[in-house]
């Protein structure tokens, strides 16, 4: 089945640059010049990617991202940045975008960003299980529901985007051992992500705002120049377990 993607993008010339590269390489693309418009299209159809400019007429690029993740919209979405703007990157991926391009770029960047995440997307889906049981790792406080996507602290349900998810999910697994940035990207972003390692540093980072519910329950280590570890307060908590 061909796969949809969605651009939001109101320069013309680069709007059709995409369009046509994308269609191309086989994409079924579909443009839209106006934020809001660009955002009530997300909402309304099916896509399998969405490309998004920042700069948009109606609602700014961040708006219509934020609103998408709000309304439990998980398409996967590149944001168009522009040279050296890392703070446009930063909130980007906070808000859950799932990769950037930064402009100017090339098309063979483009459809390479493009593919990977759509095959990263696609195999995450081929490798849903049904749920048969309530099964959880637990540490201390923090409780893991792999299959349901969702976190306890305590008595408190932590709300998690789906890529800080699957970061805490590892750190988890390894409770106390240093993981390098390289492993995170690889095990939750796929070998063949493009995207450097300050996207791992962006989920670490809000992943620890989201767990000083309880920091003398469970945190998160930086160890300067190699990665990161999850530490459990050996007091309060016992080793992890399935059940």
């Amino acid at each position: 089945m061909t796969q949809r993607l969605l651009v939001i993008e109101d320069e013309p010339t680069l709007a059709r640059l995409l369009s046509y590269n994308l269609t191309q390489e086989g994409y079924e693309v579909t443009i839209e010049d106006h934020g809001t418009s660009g955002f009530e299209r997300a909402v309304q159809e099916p896509f399998d990617l969405i490309i998004l400019d920042l700069m948009l007429p109606g609602m700014n690029g961040f708006d219509i991202l934020g609103k998408l993740r709000a309304k439990a919209i998980a398409t996967p979405v590149i944001i168009l940045t522009a040279k050296n703007a890392e703070e446009e990157v930063v909130q980007g991926l906070k808000l859950g975008a799932d990769d950037y391009i930064t402009k100017p770029f090339g098309v063979s960047e483009l459809l390479a960003r493009v593919g990977t995440v759509l095959r990263r997307v696609s195999g995450a889906k081929e490798e849903e299980v049904p749920e048969t049981s309530d099964s959880a790792i637990r540490l201390g406080q923090l409780e893991i529901y792999p299959e349901k996507y969702e976190v306890m602290l305590g008595s408190t349900s932590i709300s998690l985007r789906p890529k800080e998810f699957e970061v805490l999910l590892y750190l988890a697994r390894k409770p106390g051992v240093v993981l390098t940035r390289d492993d995170l990207m690889n095990a939750v972003w796929g070998f063949d992500y493009i995207g450097g390692q300050r996207t791992v540093d962006v989920h670490v980072s809000s992943l620890r705002k989201k767990l000083e519910l309880d920091p003398e329950s469970v945190h998160i280590d930086s160890i300067r120049g190699v990665g990161y570890k999850l530490v459990i307060n050996k007091k309060r908590s016992s080793h992890p377990q399935e059940s």
